[in-house]
Formats: structure tokens, sequence, C-alpha cells
């Protein structure tokens, strides 16, 4: 490497560090907020509309299907012309879409605000972890990975207590409004700070030092990364199997009330929270992030088919649930750690915007399987498929870890 590159390659400062985290986690909890907005808002939304619940839920299907189609897409722009112009680009328009579906009363005008929502939440994924794995040191890489999640985390569950709060001030039009307006604010605030948003340059970019294998679509059908997209619809499944449908499988199946029921998925959803922190800690302190996800996964699977089989207090099941939420959080920051460990220089958008499309191809399945298992009156096989996809999440991260190739520690795609 000249002195040239080992002088653009000096290692951020603290305060340089602590400032993207920041950025980076603000907005990433915009993202999970806006995410959360309109689901509470959903009866006062259908008699403004006039229309059905049906009605509605296609603006929301909308906003997922175009996150979900666009997101590898954006992935490689953001490697191709750099994450921050990207990432502010998204920010704005997540903002100007939904301060839109509050300003415009009609329903047509509603789905291409949904739309438009979904391609700026396209962005975050692809352009947070580039610009975190670029700007922030080795050494803190876990917890600027966990405090990401943690923020999109804390944005989702502050949704819609804040629009309770919009309704009954003003109403749920003014709530989307101010929502559009705030977001415009993390825009303001986060362009006027881009300079600590920009990427290293990366020598090797373009000249193929990427282990062979590409930087296309070729890289994104390696075994490694296929393996991490899997690795991302199998979380997506267990878990999300979980947070749906926990709540009326234990009324059904422990004949808990439901404020206990309810508890117990606070507690879990709580557990997982304070998981993703220290899971962050423990990923800046091993280099062995596969034995944490594994034992993550192995320790929640067979807490989860405990509560399953046994019929239990609702006092046992919620402390249960709050141990299983934990240990679940904690494989957050290593399953980051993973798909950064398998990811060429340069790569990290398209690697990072695929592979967390699993998420959407999980959300989608989620509904229709878990939902089906409760039209049978079968509540225990939630209890029973969740920890058999956590299972199978162990195996994907055996064979990422044994055919992955070493990450050569480099910096990122070129702003």
């Amino acid at each position: 490497m000249s002195s040239v590159d080992s002088a653009k390659r000096q290692p951020p400062s603290e305060r340089q560090e602590f400032q993207v985290i920041g950025l980076i986690g603000v907005g990433h909890f915009l993202s999970h907020f806006l995410i959360f907005v309109l689901p509470p808002l959903l009866p006062l939304m259908k008699e403004a509309y006039g229309v059905t619940y049906v009605q509605l839920g296609l603006a929301i299907t909308l906003f997922n299907v175009v996150s979900g189609l666009t997101q590898a897409p954006v992935g490689f722009l953001v490697d191709r012309f750099g994450p921050r112009t990207l990432l502010l680009a998204g920010i704005a328009l997540g903002s100007v879409a939904f301060a839109g579906i509050g300003l415009w009363p009609n329903y047509i005008a509603l789905l291409v605000f949904a739309a438009l929502a979904g391609l700026a939440n396209s962005v975050y994924h692809p352009a947070d972890y580039a610009i975190l794995s670029s700007n922030v040191g080795e050494r803190k890489m876990g917890r600027a990975f966990s405090l990401h999640t943690f923020a999109g985390y804390a944005g989702g569950a502050a949704a819609p207590a804040v629009m309770a709060l919009a309704v009954a001030l003003w109403d749920w039009r003014t709530g989307l409004v101010l929502t559009g307006a705030v977001g415009l604010l993390v825009f303001a605030v986060m362009f006027h700070y881009r300079a600590g948003l920009a990427v290293t340059p990366n020598p090797q970019r373009c000249t193929g030092a990427d282990g062979g294998q590409g930087n296309g679509i070729g890289l994104l059908l390696t075994t490694p990364i296929l393996m991490c997209f899997a690795f991302f619809v199998l979380i997506s499944l267990s878990s999300g199997g979980i947070t749906n449908f926990a709540v009326a499988a234990f009324v059904d199946l422990h004949g808990m009330a439901l404020e206990e029921s309810q508890l117990a998925l606070t507690a879990y959803l709580v557990g997982s929270a304070g998981g993703i922190l220290v899971g962050g800690w423990i990923a800046d302190r091993t280099t062995h992030h596969e034995r944490v996800a594994m034992a993550g996964f192995l320790a929640t699977a067979v807490i989860t088919f405990l509560i399953g089989m046994w019929i239990l207090p609702g006092a046992v099941v919620v402390v249960a649930m709050a141990a299983a939420g934990l240990l679940f959080g904690l494989i957050m920051p290593s399953r980051d750690m993973l798909v950064r460990a398998i990811t060429p220089p340069g790569q990290t958008g398209k690697v990072f915007g695929f592979v967390t499309t699993g998420f959407n191809v999980g959300g989608v399945m989620v509904p229709l399987l878990f939902g089906w298992i409760m039209d049978m009156g079968e509540p225990r096989w939630i209890f029973i498929l969740a920890p058999i996809f956590m299972l199978v999440a162990t195996a994907t991260v055996y064979v990422t870890r044994s055919v992955q190739p070493p990450r050569p520690v480099l910096g990122e795609a070129a702003e």
C-alpha cells in the first residue's frame, strides 16, 4: 500500500466513531419509526378514506414489497455511487412520503406515497452497514452494529406511543405531517454532518480483488452469501412466529389471560433489546462470531421448545420469554459480523442489501404459515417450528463459517 493510501486510511478517532454511530443510529431509529407509523392509525384511516382494512393493508403490503424488491439493487448503487448520497436521499424521500399521506386525503395518493416510502426504506440497510463498516474501528464494530440494531428496535417501539399522543393532541393527519417534518429535520442534521458519513476510498475497488468471486451478481450467488441470506430468512421466520402469534398461542395453550400473554411478549421484546446491547460487547471480544450465534440459537431453541411443551404458570412463561429474548438478541451483532466477515472490500452495500432482503421474504411467509397453524387449532406448533427454524439457522452459520474466505481489513467503496 502506498503512503498516500496509508494516509487516507488512518484509524478514525473516537470522536469520529461516536459521531458516525450516532448519526446512523438516529437514521435507523427514524426508518423503523416510519415502518410502524401507519398500523396504529388504521382504524382512523379506514373511517377517513371510507375503505376496507384489506384496502388499507394493500398500502402496507405495497410498502414492504417495494422495499424488498429494491433493497438488493439499491445495494449495488450504494457500492457504485457511495452510501452517503443514497442514505440522505432515502431519508428525504421517506419523510416527504409520510408527510404526503397526511396532506393528501386520497386513497390513490396513499398507495403512491406508500410505494415511495418503501423505496426510501430500501436504502437504510445497505447504506448504514457500508458507512459503519468503513468509519468504525475493528475494536468497536460489534458495538456499532448492536447500537444500530438497537436504534431500529427503539424506533419501532416508539412509533405507536408517539402517534397515539399526536392523535390525542391533534389528529392523525397532523401526526403524519409532523412525522415527515421531524424526518426532514433528521435529514438536515445528517446533511450538516455529512462529512462524517463519507467512506474511505478502497484502493482495490474494481480491480477484482475479491477472492475471485466477482463484484456483481456472481458474488451474491456464492455459497457463503446464500447461506447468510437463508440465515436472515430463518431469523425472520423464527422470531416473527413468536412476536406475531405468541400472545394468541399462550391464551390457547396455557390458558393465560390476554394481559399476561402480552406481558410475556413484552418481556421477550425487552429481553431482545437488552441482548442486542450485550451481544455487541461480546462481538467485540471474540473472533468466533459463529460460536456466539450457534450457542445463542441452540439455547433459544431449547427454551422456546420447553415453553410450548410444558404447561407452565404464567409467571414462569414471562421469565422464560425474557430469557429467550435475551439470548436471541445476543445473536444479532454476531450475525452482522459474520456477514461482514464474508464480504469483499467495497461490496458491503450489495451484500447487506441482498442478505437483509431475507427479512422481507420471511416476513411474507410468517403470517401465512403460522396463521394457518393457529387456524388448525395447533398453537403448540408455534413453539415447535420456531426452534426448528433456529436449528436450521445454526446449520447455515456452520456452513457459512466453514467456507468463508478470509476478509482483508480494507476500506469500503468510495463516495
